[in-house]
């Protein structure tokens, strides 16, 4: 894949008009308060990782509607906490895999917490995944999540998925070795559209985050996504729309509700962003536009010259663990 997107010098400029809805805020603090009358619930069980330098605990939570959503609560091993705590989301078909597969942050010494994304997690595979427990997701769609539900805010999946990245940040702060002040999220692709989500909607949910760090974020500038890639998983909603023509305003509604673009408005925690020139899953365009127009003044991007989606990989860890170094002091 050649560079097919603006120039770099464009793109540092590139501030596109996306229209948000009047009621994003009203939606979100709804959603946020509907989750909160199920009882978070929120369980750590020690287990067995077979990892001599990190304890690991499986985590169940209620997220959206009350549905059991798993994952991973890492630590140094023998540590007593509180820690500094980066919780992570993750990529399109990723989930929280087997315990051993993603320790990092807890091997530099925070406690890292992973959620599993409902419905997903086939790339990876494991055990305990959490299902998209909900009567919506039977409803039309092309095969994948992008359109489960998509002609109505109210029941498009990214709506369970965002209450249960807000709830995996009430779960960790449960934890007695989480420091609830010293919390940040994370993610690459998918997971760093939800990272941006997360730190967008924290705020209403009254949790302070001290850094926000989305790598090749997915979920951003949705409009020109469909207009400039047709790779998965975007494509899914371009085929849609192909056999549904009468939805296509329906849809744009909706996904305006889940820009990474609108809801990064809405954050305050310092960000780390990354992005690859080359990326036609993630285009530039949609992650700058994200990143131009995310809330926060402290914020900064890594740019991938020569890199497709894969992006900075662990170039760019190198840089968050020095980044995160900074930020939990």
């Amino acid at each position: 894949m050649a560079m097919f997107d603006l120039s770099l010098d464009k793109l540092r400029e590139y501030r596109p008009e996306v229209a948000a809805p009047a009621d994003l805020v009203d939606f979100w603090r709804r959603s946020i308060e509907k989750a909160r009358t199920d009882d978070l619930s929120a369980t750590f069980t020690a287990i067995d990782n077979k990892l001599a330098v990190v304890d690991t605990y499986d985590v169940t939570y209620a997220g959206f509607g009350g549905t059991p959503v798993k994952g991973w609560l890492h630590v140094p091993a023998g540590a007593e906490g509180p820690l500094p705590t980066v919780v992570q989301y993750h990529g399109y078909s990723g989930g929280r895999g087997l315990p051993h597969s993603t320790t990092l942050w807890a091997q530099a010494g925070y406690a890292h917490f992973v959620m599993d994304t409902r419905g997903q997690g086939y790339s990876q595979g494991g055990f305990d995944s959490t299902p998209d427990d909900t009567p919506y997701a039977g409803l039309n769609h092309t095969p994948g999540f992008m359109t489960a539900g998509i002609t109505d805010p109210e029941t498009y999946y990214y709506r369970r998925v965002y209450i249960d990245a807000v709830r995996a940040l009430e779960a960790a702060k449960a934890s007695p070795f989480v420091d609830p002040e010293k919390l940040a999220v994370s993610g690459g692709s998918q997971g760093g559209g939800i990272s941006i989500a997360a730190a967008g909607l924290a705020p209403l949910a009254g949790i302070d985050l001290v850094g926000c760090a989305p790598d090749v974020p997915f979920l951003c500038h949705f409009q020109r996504a469909l207009q400039i890639t047709d790779k998965d998983p975007y494509g899914e909603i371009t085929r849609y729309l192909k056999g549904f023509r009468q939805d296509v305003d329906a849809v744009h509604t909706t996904l305006s509700y889940f820009d990474g673009v609108n809801l990064g408005r809405l954050a305050t925690a310092p960000a780390l962003f990354s992005v690859a020139l080359m990326d036609a899953t993630c285009p530039p365009s949609t992650v700058f536009a994200a990143f131009n127009s995310y809330g926060s003044e402290q914020k900064s991007i890594e740019v991938y010259q020569y890199n497709e989606h894969e992006g900075g990989q662990t170039y760019q860890q190198a840089v968050q663990l020095d980044w995160f170094a900074g930020i939990f002091g």
